[in-house]
């Protein structure tokens, strides 16, 4: 009888660790994304952050700055939102040549902890297609990252209260970075023209939705030297980190 007992007592334990492997959010996604959990961006301890959940099932923190909703962490999807799969391309020159959506890790790396902390980079085509970001949200145009830095007080200090505080992530220096925002950002670097990757550790450059013409589109820029948040003209062509802010 007790051998008995105890066989079901394992199979039931055993049901209710498949059951939690596979729990689903509110938003009804998979939790189970091999990447959550292994950041290793220093967030700010005294801000309540919620949660959102992409269609791959990564979960991200988020945080409310004035009347708008950011994500606190950068994209890391691989699909769009309607689950059609995001090319990744390593070539270099055939990255330099795409004029459709397409998404690449830094330096090509396969490093879990480093995807999960930088998020992936994006080219602006794969922002154009509208179905980048997590349903509920959206690619923030120019306006709306002018709005989140004039509430910050202007572009020679909001990008410190944006920054991620410490040198983790920015490295050397990372001048009158508070993250008091909560926003965390990090020096994730980006693909140049060519389709090299560069400033790891120094810059971070985040896209807008807003183009300029048909080859240019604007994207906000910090590097580790101030605390300024610029904006940026980049051809469509490199790869930088994505934000998304709330409906």
């Amino acid at each position: 009888m007790c051998k008995k007992l105890f066989k079901f007592s394992l199979f039931i334990a055993s049901i209710s660790i498949v059951f939690s492997a596979c729990k689903k959010d509110d938003n009804g996604q998979s939790s189970s994304n091999p990447l959550n959990g292994k950041t290793t961006a220093m967030f700010n301890a005294t801000i309540t952050y919620g949660t959102l959940t992409d269609i791959d099932g990564n979960v991200y923190k988020t945080v409310t700055i004035g009347t708008q909703t950011w994500m606190a962490e950068n994209l890391r999807t691989t699909k769009y939102n309607d689950g059609t799969a995001i090319p990744i391309v390593t070539d270099n020159i055939a990255w330099v040549n795409l004029n459709t959506g397409a998404y690449c890790h830094y330096n090509n790396t396969i490093n879990a902890d480093t995807i999960a902390t930088f998020g992936r980079l994006y080219n602006w085509y794969a922002v154009n297609t509208g179905r980048l970001a997590p349903d509920g949200w959206h690619l923030p145009t120019d306006e709306e990252w002018t709005t989140l830095i004039t509430y910050l007080g202007g572009e020679s200090i909001g990008g410190g209260k944006l920054k991620e505080a410490g040198t983790m992530h920015w490295i050397y220096s990372n001048e009158a970075a508070t993250n008091e925002t909560g926003f965390t950002a990090l020096a994730g670097g980006y693909r140049i023209f060519d389709g090299t990757f560069s400033y790891i550790g120094e810059n971070g450059s985040w896209w807008s939705a807003t183009e300029t013409d048909i080859n240019l589109a604007l994207a906000w820029h910090m590097t580790r030297y101030d605390s300024f948040a610029n904006r940026f003209l980049y051809n469509k062509q490199p790869g930088l980190s994505v934000r998304c802010v709330k409906d």
